[in-house]
């Protein structure tokens, strides 16, 4: 009997499932996520799944991690400092695919050096103004390092970060690692997001093996990518910027082997977000423009899934536009009020009352805010750090924390990198007042629906009568939302010109009237027309008011609840490695190669030669994840054209895949 162990760290829950011989759950259990130490969480839901089941912890065969860390930092503008070393380019093309936004004012140096389409060095590697440089910047958690066709010729990227390596021993992340195709600042942004995620990946995971440790599980551990494939814990430290739609991508995985769906859209809400698949043939697709997450496109394989910022703890903002006034929902995620009330019920009661009391409403009513301990906060401003030492460890509402505008900056900023939390009214707090869940201080989610009420319309009006009209409010808005993200999602996988954008489209009157099934002169009919798998702790409290407002079947399969963690372990460890072969000159073949390019008189021996670079490597990266019973495929995408009679080849872009289940989790050893 092989007992795998998933564990999926969500926003808000962290989920544990315990199944045998692949094909049975026998136990799950949720604890809360732990921000400040993610272990912690972990370590709770696998002590208690493992109780659940009576199964003791030297049984354990495997473990494996999925995790919205990743992909929840990138939309909510976290992670840590990092600097960039931009080779051969031009300093305007920061500008280029939102690398700039990405930096947020993180060091940059332009530095001249790169090389052509051909792999020919165009300029020489600046090395000295590189070291002056390093030598200046302080309060960096990790550096990316991006030159111009450094697929082509990956000899100044590499020179570059063994200085970086040498001189400051922080973690490099290095853009030919990460893509193999060209796109200079889209492969640069990839970097950067790497390099920013490193730090707080490193720390999950390594805390994550730690309490496993702790508790007795002596198993190999694995992480979800962002494909649903299986990797090492060690290669994802390496590159964490792969875990983006870690969590969603085994949400799809789970989903499949739960239902055994073939054609489906997949929606799962969690704390933060909302990922939306659609499964085809029972297959989730990849994602060829690569993934994208929050305001990002990056260049890494994912499964092609739209991720909107809605979730269960997603910011409920006032919207005072016109006479009734009302609320939209993200993309920010808060801590529920209901959930702080949990931590220090004095404060945040005392507060709310106090505020319930006053005759003169505050922007800042029902809001507190805390510090999250032992992160690295190097390079904050003085004004930052001020903030931060007068939130210490304690909650605060943050009407006495804030003593002028520009410490509400301030507070911004803190929260961007991190360092301290903001809570507020969300769609957990109004299921709470509801009835929908009873895990927190219900009493807490009143007195907050209460105050955000209290705000007046442009007519003058109150916007809800008591707690209960303003969380039904809130749901119905959530409902809205998150019916709008399918239809998109459906639009933009029609791959059809309707002469609106998806978004437009979702949002169209014509649509929402349809939804609707308006009948007048005119009828009109909206839906889906496939099934909607839902999936998240919160799919049964929202989405069969989705499933009917889009009028189709919604499918809520048992453990929904924890579909993540069980795709964390019934994935396969799969890695795909491409490469390219050109023709410089009529004649020669040229093979771009880590170790630099390699020509040859004949194009079948140089893509050869490529395969079995690729081949090698790709399976020693299976291997390494710990797969066995490794199987290889290769593709060639060969572009040719035809000259004044003559078939000339021009490129050929060679992939190989490998694939195989754990060793251990096949019973092999």
């Amino acid at each position: 009997m092989a007992l795998l162990l998933g564990v999926d760290t969500g926003g808000t829950y962290t989920d544990a499932v315990l199944i045998k011989d692949e094909a049975h759950v026998i136990a799950s259990a949720k604890a809360l996520t732990t921000r400040s130490d993610l272990a912690l969480g972990i370590g709770e839901a696998v002590r208690a799944v493992l109780a659940q089941a009576d199964v003791q912890p030297s049984e354990i065969a495997m473990a494996s991690l999925s995790t919205t860390l990743a992909t929840n930092a990138l939309v909510e503008g976290q992670g840590g400092r990092v600097g960039l070393v931009y080779i051969g380019f031009n300093a305007r093309d920061l500008e280029t695919h939102g690398l700039a936004d990405a930096l947020r004012g993180d060091p940059v140096l332009v530095l001249s050096g790169g090389h052509c389409h051909a792999g020919v060095e165009v300029a020489p590697l600046d090395l000295p103004a590189l070291q002056a440089w390093l030598n200046e910047v302080s309060g960096v958690s990790g550096f990316a390092v991006a030159a111009q066709f450094a697929t082509r010729n990956p000899d100044h990227e590499n020179r570059a970060a063994a200085l970086i390596s040498r001189i400051t021993g922080r973690p490099v992340s290095c853009s030919h690692h990460l893509s193999a195709r060209l796109n200079g600042p889209k492969r640069a942004l990839t970097a950067v997001l790497n390099a920013r995620l490193i730090g707080m990946t490193y720390r999950l995971i390594g805390r994550a093996e730690d309490v496993l440790a702790e508790i007795g599980i002596d198993a190999p551990l694995m992480v979800v990518r962002g494909d649903g494939a299986l990797m090492s814990a060690v290669q994802a430290q390496a590159r964490p910027i792969e875990t983006i739609l870690s969590g969603p991508a085994a949400s799809i995985v789970g989903a499949r082997w739960l239902t055994g769906a073939d054609e489906a859209m997949v929606s799962d809400i969690g704390g933060t977000t909302t990922d939306i698949a659609v499964l085809r043939q029972g297959r989730p697709a990849i994602d060829p423009n690569g993934a994208r997450v929050g305001p990002y496109r990056t260049m890494v394989e994912a499964v092609a899934m739209r991720t909107f910022g809605l979730g269960g703890d997603s910011e409920v903002h006032f919207v005072s536009d016109g006479l009734e006034g009302g609320v939209t929902l993200g993309p920010r995620r808060l801590l529920p009020v209901s959930l702080i009330a949990m931590d220090d019920p004095d404060t945040v009661h005392d507060a709310l009352d106090a505020q319930l009391r006053s005759a003169v409403p505050s922007e800042h009513d029902g809001r507190f805010v805390r510090a999250i301990p032992d992160i690295e906060s190097g390079g904050l401003g003085e004004r930052d750090l001020a903030l931060l030492d007068r939130i210490g460890r304690a909650v605060h509402p943050i009407g006495s924390i804030l003593k002028t505008r520009l410490e509400g900056q301030a507070l911004q900023r803190l929260v961007a990198r991190g360092l301290v939390q903001i809570a507020g009214v969300t769609p957990s707090d109004a299921s709470h007042v509801l009835g929908g869940l009873e895990s927190w201080d219900r009493k807490a989610a009143e007195k907050a629906l209460r105050l955000f009420g209290c705000r007046r319309t442009g007519a003058g009006e109150i916007l809800a009568r008591d707690a209960v009209e303003m969380a039904h409010m809130i749901v119905k808005r959530l409902t809205h939302q998150t019916t709008v993200a399918l239809l998109e999602t459906a639009f933009t996988e029609e791959h059809k010109n309707f002469g609106l954008p998806p978004a437009d489209l979702a949002n169209h009157v014509l649509t929402q009237r349809g939804l609707s099934g308006h009948r007048g002169l005119v009828a009109l009919h909206a839906g889906l027309a496939v099934k909607v798998i839902g999936l998240g702790a919160s799919a049964s409290s929202y989405y069969p008011a989705v499933g009917a407002r889009l009028n189709t079947s919604m499918i809520l399969p048992e453990h929904a609840d924890v579909a993540n963690a069980i795709g964390a372990v019934v994935g396969m460890v799969t890695f795909r490695k491409s490469g390219t072969v050109t023709a410089p000159t009529e004649g020669k073949y040229r093979v771009h190669l880590e170790s630099g390019p390699e020509d040859f008189g004949d194009s079948e021996a140089a893509m050869a030669r490529l395969e079995d670079i690729l081949r090698s490597e790709a399976e020693e990266q299976a291997r390494s994840a710990g797969a066995a019973d490794i199987r290889t495929t290769c593709s060639r995408d060969i572009r040719r054209a035809e000259i004044e009679a003559r078939d000339l080849f021009i490129e050929a872009v060679l992939t190989v895949e490998t694939s195989g289940r754990p060793r251990v989790a096949t019973g092999e050893t």
